[in-house]
């Protein structure tokens, strides 16, 4: 450290302020001092580090799934904003189990971490006592919990459900279907579901549901999902999916059997990312800004590092129905 502070032409104190309170360090300092780092190949030591200032640097992350892209703009948009200020981000996948959620933020928290952002609020009861309890601001997100362990960033998911399906009604479809979750894991996709049948009820008009069999379900489930979907209601007009991902295989699979979208089947997702957009399917879809659950999570861990007042634990970031060539 006394050389890095040589090379940088400061005191040792601030380069032990740069790794420890970078946000305290103006930004021209941090860049000589980051650059001697990088000179002298200096790897500090951040556990004694960490010791001596009860901060370990490091912002947890646990998201439901890496098999798909739905939490990946999340995770960007979280990443982005904590790394301005210093901090660095440790990510883990719970594969949509409680039990496994629990098994890593046990590990985790061993490892204390300044702050723990969750996609979700499913916990077992252990898991949300473990939260509670250490000590650090939580942050769930992509739901809105009544009664969150600290603080919640997302969006209403069974609002964002019925929403899309009386587009779809009020774009002129009347035999409208929707594929989704199979399994309880899926809180958010059940959610979804629920504003699905809130809306068909509200119109009169029956359910016509397709499971998907596996929890994370990608394109490569569409021909399955639609042979059945169009097994059990063949005069199906539309149909809306619970992720882009699912939607997009179930177009695709609709045109190579010569099934003309919009015209005979309507289709819609939900995500809105890079594979529903114009460059991609053009899929009618909702968008969900999930960059900016990243960057408003990490906003509020950060404030709450800062002992900054926090007026509002749990922010809506709303949704939007975008239509698009595929309904």
């Amino acid at each position: 450290m006394d050389d890095v502070a040589e090379r940088a032409g400061v005191s040792q104190m601030t380069v032990s302020r740069a790794l420890r309170t970078p946000e305290l360090v103006a930004v021209a300092t941090r860049a000589r001092i980051e650059a001697a780092m990088a000179e002298l190949d200096y790897v500090p030591d951040l556990l004694a580090g960490s010791l001596a200032a009860r901060r370990s640097g490091l912002i947890a992350a646990v998201v439901s799934t890496f098999e798909n892209a739905i939490f990946s703009q999340t995770i960007a948009g979280l990443t982005r904003c904590v790394e301005a200020a210093g901090f660095s981000i440790l990510l883990g996948s719970s594969d949509y189990s409680a039990t496994d959620e629990e098994r890593l933020l046990r590990a985790i928290l061993g490892r204390r971490p300044d702050g723990v952002v969750l996609t979700g609020t499913l916990h077992t009861p252990r898991a949300r006592r473990l939260l509670s309890m250490a000590g650090v601001p939580v942050v769930e997100t992509w739901e809105l919990p009544a009664e969150p362990v600290d603080m919640a960033v997302g969006f209403d998911n069974p609002a964002a459900g019925r929403a899309m399906t009386m587009a779809l009604h009020g774009y002129g479809y009347r035999r409208i279907g929707f594929i989704g979750p199979g399994d309880e894991k899926d809180q958010r996709g059940l959610q979804r579901r629920e504003g699905y049948r809130t809306a068909l009820a509200a119109l009169g008009m029956a359910p016509r549901e397709v499971a998907v069999a596996a929890v994370v379900a990608g394109m490569e489930s569409g021909p399955a999902l639609l042979d059945e979907l169009l097994a059990r209601f063949p005069d199906t007009d539309a149909v809306f999916c619970s992720l882009d991902a699912i939607a997009a295989g179930v177009l695709l699979a609709a045109q190579r059997r010569g099934i003309a979208t919009p015209q005979e089947l309507a289709v819609a997702g939900f995500g809105d990312f890079a594979i529903a957009q114009p460059s991609g399917l053009d899929l009618t879809t909702v968008r969900i800004a999930g960059r900016d659950i990243g960057t408003r999570a990490g906003e509020l861990v950060l404030a709450r590092i800062r002992n900054e007042t926090v007026p509002v634990r749990i922010v809506d970031i709303g949704f939007e129905v975008v239509r698009r060539s595929s309904a």
